[in-house]
Parts: C-alpha cells; structure tokens; sequence
C-alpha cells in the first residue's frame, strides 16, 4: 500500500532565521533523513535546501526510485527548505532526491548533502541512518581540555586508512574495527600522542585520496558503518590518543550526484568561476558569502566534533580559500572591494568557524594547512588573527627537504638553510610536517630523498627525525616515514611491513619509539614549544662543521636540555660547546647509537668545565657522533 508523504516539520522559526543568517551551526540535526515517531507510526523525515526547486521527490528503494511518488513540500518562509515524512521508511533504505529546477527544468538527482551514512563506492544513494553507539570515552574527554592543550606533547601519526595494511589474500584494506585493534595498537606502541586520518568523508574517487568529497556528514562505508568509524574514535581515546581529521571546506568535486548544480543553481559553489572553481583541483569552491552554506559548512565541522567525539580539525588548503588569485594568472581574478586579494567572504567564514570550535568544545584544536605568510593564522581573533589553533610550518618543510638532499660536503654552503627556520618559528603555533604530499608525484620517499650510501641515507633520516623532535613546535609524519619506506607511498598498496624484518629499518623504527618517549617526558620539548623563551641558540654558525646547537627550556631551568645536530658524517672529537649552568651533561638520546643501526659513537656523562663559551658561563667538551642528533640533559 502506497505511504503518501505526511506534512510535517522539525524546524522551528528561530531554526530557520539561523540558517538564513549563516549561524545554525547544528543544521544537521534538522535537514537530512530522520528517523522519527508521528502520530504513533515510524518513518523517516526528509529536509533538504533547494530554493531553485519547482518540485522535489524522495526516490529510493521504497519506491522503485520513481519519481513524483513521494513528493516533498517547500516551506512557506521562502527559507528554500522541502520537506516531509514518509511513514514505514526506516534505517538502511537507500534515497537520492529528484529535483525539477525552475531554471529551464533542469532534473537533477542527487545525493543527500546531510546524509548519515552513503553506499559504498561507485554506488551513490544515500542511506537513512541512525546512529546507537554507545561510547565509551568519557574519562578521555573529561580529561581532553589537559591533553590536548599547547603546552603538551602533540605528535602526531598521519594515515590514509586504505592503504595503512591491506588484507592481501583478500585484496581489500582493514575494515574500521580491525584498525580498532592493529591500528590502535600499533600507534600506542610507537608512542604518537595522536592520530590523524586523512578525509574519511564520503568521497568517489580513490586517486583523490578523500579529498574531493560528497558525504560531508557521512563517513566512507568502504571500511563499515557509522557506528564501526565511532569504534575506532572510542578505541583510540580508551589508548589515550587524540583524532584528528582532514577537513575540506576549500572545494568539492563536480560528480552528478555531488554539492554541484545542487537544484539547478549553483547553489553551494560561488556562481562567479573566478570565485567558484579551482584549476588545479577541476572542482568547485564553496559560496563562503552565502548564508546557508556557512551553516552548512560551519555545521559539518560541529558535526564531527558532537557527533563522532573528533579531538582535532586539520583545514586543507586554506591559502586558496583566502586569496582570490590564488592559482591563478593576471585577469583570471576579481580584486575584493579594498582592491586587495584577500578572499574577505572566506577570511571571515574561517574566523566563524574557529570562534565556534573554540567556544563550543573544550580541549578541541584546529590547525591549518596554509603554505604561505599570510599574518596571524594561528592567532587569536581578537588580536585580528584567524583563530586557528596550530598551522603547518610548510617552510620548515621544503627548507628541511632541500638541505637534507644535498651531499654533506655540500652543506657547509648552506648553513643559512637549515637554521632559518628560527627567524620565524614563533610567528605562529606551527606544527612541523612531513606529510603525505612529501612522498608523492616523483618526490621520492623520504629514505629516497637523502644522499650517500645505505648507512649515510638512513643516518640521515634518524638526524633529521632528531632534529625535528627537538626544533620548537610540534611534530607530524606520515605513515611510512617511520620504517623506512623504500617506495613512494601508493594510495592502492599497503606499506612495504616486511622491511621491519632488516635490522637498519627496524633501527629506524625503534629510534621514532624513543623520540617520541622523550618527546613527552622532558617538558622542555613542548611547554614552551610555541614560545621564544623555549629556544635558545648556543652556536648556529660553525658552517665548516655543519653543527647546530641550541637549548630547549621549559618552565623550569632544571629541565633544560641540549641539541647538537652534525650534518656531516665525520665525527667531531673533542668539540667545545657553551652551557649556561654547571653540573654534568648526560645523553639522553642520540641518533647514531648501536640500537639504532648507527655507529655507536656516545659521550658518557660530562663534567661541565668552568670555562665561558659560546657566550655562556660555562662550557663542555662532548664527542659530536656522525650525520647524529644528540640530546643531553644538564644534571
């Protein structure tokens, strides 16, 4: 028997005012599918914006998916809302929305932009959800706001979930609940404190990695449901690890079930294509002037904080959200009313967005992915800054990369690179990267990237491991980088595991466990890692040895400790440094030790002499191990 759509509404007025003025920022729990209770009888209750819309139908597996049989009613309020319920449709039914346009009938069927849950790729319908996990982390975010705070350890592990370990005799990735044990396990056991997921939104397209998304409230089903992704969540926090998320507000892609030409208009994309579409990326980009699609947008990121108990936002791409010319040639581009290039609209939807992050969740942070000097990033809003908690430091990056590929006989000309980073390091809370989009697209590997012989290559990459532990920031690799991953990463193939197996990539492994122990333990790595008065330099510039040295401090002088990287592989006998106190020094990691694979060059613990140096009061004479990083404390 054929179940008429009911009229019936779970907007109030004050709802459809907030949406209209951009600041509803929990949309999701009014537009979309739910499943409700009306009058006694179970169904499920569709919403969805289409102001362009002469007429719009719910097709699905209910009704053949023929069109005009279960007709939705647009609201009175010119909101632009359609909506009703529909008796006996429950969890699991499959729906997509049929739209005749007012502009030329244009018909379009599309995928719920508020949808829960979405089939699994290449399928496209929506999927009625609800959701009854029972969560389990609450001492975890009763305790977060401690945790996940700026003046603690953030180090932070970044996986694409499909290609972390596959099931090979299979031919699939591990489903949500397996990376609930071997994923979660594993990350405790190398000692991240966090965990980042690339895009794990609803998308497509494999090649794209996640980021070209069309279920922004939905997680991917390639690995299992809603409710298996919010398992993982929970077996992390019971770990006490904290989850970061890609996050992509900067463009969506133009698939005919997608955001795009949503009711014929264009709706969610900036109808402008100097402001509306990406060359790069051949996608869309979002109407950031448009009312309805900053609650949209600024809703989805409230989404997965309420709703999935996410720790942390990762925005990619800001730069080209807030310059109009990013990408882009002379012409191919509209200067904003002050004439400048500032994308305004965005500029102001990412302050938005991080006021209401920031007031609403306790112990939350978001970092962007931004690559140029645009001021302020990760500055309060009040002080006229974006109010980003954290930024990538991309320049550390490329300036770390460029040096480290360069022979070490070699370096000694390019002193000025690898200490420039120090000019600008407390210019914004960075986060140091070495992400994914390092080892892609012919970049190489990192192992790839470093020069010399096998023992100098991996040397190399455990001294450029030290000395990102110990520059001031936080710290982020992608999955790979430690095991010594011969390959560039590939989206569709596991990591190469069985390199553990060689003692030199177990070495390497073993050395990532260790920086990340003392990472958390000496408080002078992190408690002022955003902050001038954690950093000092003792020598920058012996350029003929290639050595830096510097002290970490933290808020108290006892816990000061001292780098000295070598970027030569001649060891340095005898070698003098400045140390402000006096006492003993005593390693407390170095790079070039045995259980590493590195030669085994060590200082036992050091008298300090009285004797100025470097400027200091007092100084040590220390053996500088080979292409090393060494780490003491002054006791």
């Amino acid at each position: 028997m054929k179940q008429e759509v009911q009229l019936y509404s779970l907007f109030t007025d004050f709802d459809i005012s907030l949406f209209k003025a951009g600041k509803h920022y929990r949309i999701y729990e009014k537009l979309g599918s739910h499943i409700i209770e009306v009058n006694g009888v179970i169904g499920t209750y569709f919403a969805v914006w289409a102001p362009s819309a002469k007429e719009v139908s719910v097709i699905g597996d209910f009704n053949y998916w023929t069109e005009h049989e279960h007709k939705l009613s647009v609201r009175w309020d010119s909101s632009g809302i359609w909506e009703g319920f529909i008796p006996g449709v429950g969890k699991g039914s499959r729906y997509k929305y049929k739209i005749t346009s007012c502009i030329d009938n244009i018909k379009t069927e599309k995928a719920d932009p508020y949808a829960r849950k979405c089939e699994h790729p290449p399928a496209t319908a929506s999927i009625v959800w609800e959701d009854d996990y029972p969560w389990k982390d609450r001492r975890w975010l009763n305790s977060r706001k401690n945790k996940n705070t700026l003046d603690q350890p953030i180090s932070v592990y970044e996986v694409h979930l499909a290609s972390w370990k596959r099931k090979w005799e299979e031919n699939r990735s591990l489903s949500y609940i397996e990376m609930a044990d071997e994923l979660v396990n594993y990350v405790k056991e190398m000692g991240y404190t966090h965990v980042e997921f690339m895009p794990v939104m609803e998308y497509p397209y494999d090649p794209s990695w996640g980021y070209q998304v069309t279920g922004y409230f939905a997680p991917t089903s390639r690995f299992g449901t809603p409710d298996e992704f919010k398992f993982l969540v929970d077996a992390f926090h019971r770990k006490n690890i904290a989850v970061i998320m890609d996050w992509v507000p900067s463009h969506f892609p133009e698939d005919d079930h997608g955001l795009g030409r949503f009711d014929g208009s264009h709706l969610y994309e900036h109808p402008d294509r100097r402001k509306g579409y990406h060359p790069d990326w051949k996608s869309l980009i979002f109407n950031y002037g448009r009312n309805e699609v900053r609650s949209f947008l600024i809703s989805n990121a409230i989404f997965w904080l309420d709703q999935y108990h996410i720790d942390g936002l990762r925005v990619d791409a800001v730069a080209s959200m807030i310059y109009l010319d990013y990408s882009r040639e002379e012409g191919e581009w509209e200067p904003n009313i002050f004439g400048g290039n500032e994308n305004l609209e965005a500029i102001s939807f990412l302050k938005d967005l991080n006021m209401e992050v920031y007031q609403s969740y306790e112990g939350v942070q978001t970092i962007a992915e931004e690559s140029t000097a645009y001021s302020g990033v990760s500055k309060p809003i009040y002080l006229g800054g974006l109010g980003f908690g954290m930024k990538w430091m991309m320049g550390w990056m490329h300036d770390t990369l460029e040096y480290f590929k360069k022979d070490s006989i070699y370096r000694q000309y390019h002193q000025n690179e690898i200490s420039f980073s120090l000019t600008y390091a407390f210019s914004e809370n960075f986060t140091l990267p070495l992400s994914h989009d390092e080892v892609v697209y012919g970049k190489n590997s990192l192992l790839g990237r470093m020069p010399g012989d096998e023992w100098q290559r991996f040397a190399n990459l455990r001294l450029m491991y030290g000395y990102m532990y110990s520059h001031p920031g936080n710290n982020l690799l992608f999955m790979g980088g430690e095991i010594g991953q011969y390959n560039e990463w590939n989206y569709n193939s596991s990591l190469d595991w069985s390199l553990l197996e060689y003692p030199i990539h177990k070495g390497l492994n073993t050395l990532v466990i260790d920086l990340n122990k003392v990472y958390k333990k000496y408080p002078a790595l992190y408690e002022k890692q955003f902050s001038p008065e954690g950093f000092e330099w003792i020598s920058y510039d012996d350029s003929q040895n290639s050595v830096l040295c510097y002290l970490r401090k933290g808020k108290e002088e006892k816990d000061d400790l001292i780098i000295i990287c070598n970027f030569t592989p001649t060891v340095l006998n005898d070698y003098r440094i400045g140390v402000p106190k006096p006492g003993k020094l005593k390693e407390i990691l170095n790079t070039d030790n045995s259980k590493y694979e590195g030669s085994g060059v060590k200082n036992k613990p050091l008298n300090i002499e009285n004797q100025a140096f470097h400027g200091k009061d007092y100084s040590a004479v220390i053996t500088v191990p080979p292409l090393a990083s060494v780490f003491f404390s002054i006791e």
